[in-house]
């Protein structure tokens, strides 16, 4: 999705959708200076969508302002028979008639501290939200943690390799006789024969991890994913909403952007995608 957030940041289009699976929406929007919305997963269909992850992909509207992107949210949202997760998905008419300057009067939100601390200058434009919601009429509740935030990087890993080889193979054979590629292990070997335009930069590792699981009816697979559906939601999320009564979360969505390096990678210092991104959630990220 970077180049959805570079497109709308440089006004070459009022809107654009990203694609997200742990990021991927609201990091390129963060970094960018636009707004992000990552939707519950089974709102806006993945039909035509190159899978990572059926528990986590979903697509979702980048733009400059909150109204922009509701209303691109609501030609984006609708149930699609190709698309089983969006089966049960209760769809609003119109996301931007949400759009109330005085909607944050009363609301009670948690400040998720242990998703900031990772750079000073971050840590003080969280403040500086805080008190703009307070000034809005909210009710902040600090802190307001969530628990297992730690806990939740290596079962997530463990269901993205077994997901994207299923899933990405589903997708490749959806083609038919057109796809002369539908295996991760073609794919693979085709990145080999031609390495130097396909992996200049970067190697294949997960691409080579992913190609050794093997059904999703495996046993470490299946506890992966009740592990990151617990940790998540019943004994993540879910407990800090209850316990204080909250209408939401906030928490710093990305460190200041930062420098594309290919020797060294991303200089990534903190975020707080992941916990809403593996229960499902949604998330929206504001400039």
């Amino acid at each position: 999705s970077s180049g959805s957030g570079v497109a709308v940041s440089a006004n070459l289009s009022a809107v654009a959708v990203g694609t997200e699976t742990d990021g991927s929406i609201v990091c390129p929007s963060s970094v960018n200076g636009i707004v992000g919305i990552k939707p519950t997963v089974g709102l806006v269909s993945r039909s035509g969508v190159i899978p990572v992850s059926h528990s986590q992909d979903t697509p979702g509207p980048m733009a400059r302002t909150v109204a922009d992107a509701a209303a691109l949210l609501t030609a984006l949202a609708v149930a699609d028979p190709a698309d089983a997760a969006t089966a049960g998905a209760r769809v609003e008419p119109d996301y931007a008639a949400f759009v109330d300057p005085d909607g944050l009067r009363d609301a009670r939100i948690g400040a998720a501290r242990n998703l900031a601390g990772f750079n000073d200058r971050v840590d003080r434009l969280f403040d500086e939200a805080l008190d703009a919601m307070r000034d809005l009429g909210a009710e902040i509740v600090d802190p307001a943690e969530i628990p297992h935030t730690d806990d939740l990087e290596d079962p997530e890993l463990e269901v993205f390799l077994y997901e994207f080889k299923a899933d990405l193979e589903a997708y490749l054979g959806s083609y038919g006789p057109t796809q002369p590629r539908r295996a991760l292990a073609e794919l693979i070997a085709f990145n080999e024969e031609h390495i130097d335009v396909e992996m200049p930069f970067f190697g294949q590792e997960l691409f080579e991890q992913a190609a050794a699981k093997g059904p999703l009816t495996e046993p470490v697979y299946l506890e992966a994913l009740g592990t990151c559906q617990r940790l998540s939601r019943s004994e993540g999320i879910d407990v800090v909403m209850d316990e204080n009564r909250l209408d939401a979360l906030v928490a710093p969505t990305n460190a200041p952007a930062w420098r594309i390096d290919y020797a060294n990678g991303d200089h990534y210092v903190g975020g707080n995608s992941t916990p809403a991104a593996v229960a499902g959630y949604p998330t929206v990220t504001v400039p």
